[in-house]
């Protein structure tokens, strides 16, 4: 009875063994690549559970999902001449297990290192064509679908497909630093020295226009206001001898008293004249209004 038992316990064992080495499942983000002692047999890429061979076959399982590789820093010389340390990494898939375990086995180590000499390559032979201000532009991303292109060419019969590469910086060698930093710092004092130029000049530009409009506003402004007092002038000597015209004996006696106002009104004035001065005769003998009424009338 116990000898039975004991049977019975190793046949459910090696059952259960035969079907853990028969039965597998395939997950949807898997596909898997079966192989019959070391030679590849069959693809599955549907889901679920499914057979093989026990202890004759083996199953790979390979991710079908977007899987990333971080590429080591490099040094690249663009056409310009100038160097920069760039940091990069890689997308890409898994596209045919058989062609990928043909080339580098079972692990995603293989094809990362071969992705990274690729890569690398691809980079060099993109970047070295342009110039620092093209990779600093919006033809980048032209540039990192160019060197995509080129790392699938490179890569064709790896099983794989590169989806997309993307530098994550970007930076200039240490001992080159300072010096692109000096030749910045040089450029920027020459735009500021020229926009200084160009401000002095439009400076001077502006008060030239500025005196040359002031000074042909004052000409006017004298040539109007000589114009204008002439014209004052010409209407008082026209008054002055409508005035005469009309009684000359009133005009000399008005005149005579405006000489008083204007020579005697404002203290102290000093004139110097002989008693027989006509100045002087209406202060003497104040003038005859019946005369000069009579002289005026028609």
């Amino acid at each position: 009875m116990r000898g039975s038992t004991i049977a019975i316990i190793v046949l459910l064992a090696a059952i259960g063994l035969v079907g853990m080495n028969t039965l597998f499942t395939v997950q949807p983000v898997e596909q898997v690549l079966i192989t019959q002692f070391g030679k590849p047999v069959r693809i599955i890429t549907k889901p679920g559970l499914h057979a093989k061979l026990p202890f004759i076959q083996t199953s790979i399982s390979f991710d079908r999902r977007l899987l990333d590789a971080d590429l080591p820093d490099e040094e690249v010389v663009l056409n310009d001449q100038r160097r920069l340390i760039v940091q990069s990494f890689v997308r890409f898939r898994i596209t045919d297990p058989l062609q990928y375990y043909q080339a580098v086995g079972g692990t995603e180590e293989g094809i990362r290192g071969r992705l990274d000499a690729v890569v690398s390559s691809a980079m060099r032979q993109v970047l070295g064509n342009i110039p620092l201000s093209d990779l600093l532009s919006k033809e980048r991303d032209p540039i990192m679908a160019a060197i995509r292109d080129e790392t699938n060419q490179q890569m064709e019969g790896f099983g794989i497909t590169v989806v997309d590469v993307r530098i994550l910086s970007a930076d200039l060698p240490d001992q080159n630093t300072a010096a692109v930093l000096s030749r910045m710092q040089a450029d920027r004092e020459q735009i500021a020295a020229e926009a200084r130029a160009e401000g002095n000049e439009a400076s001077l530009k502006i008060h030239a226009d500025a005196d040359m409009q002031q000074t042909v506003l004052l000409a006017d402004a004298k040539a109007s206001a000589a114009e204008l007092q002439g014209e004052g002038e010409a209407a008082a000597i026209k008054i002055y001898a409508d005035a005469y015209s009309q009684d000359p004996q009133f005009y000399g006696i008005w005149r005579t008293l405006q000489a008083y106002e204007a020579g005697l009104a404002t203290p102290p004035t000093h004139l110097v004249l002989t008693p027989n001065d006509g100045l002087l005769k209406y202060l003497a003998t104040p003038p005859n209004t019946n005369q000069t009424n009579g002289a005026s009338s028609p």
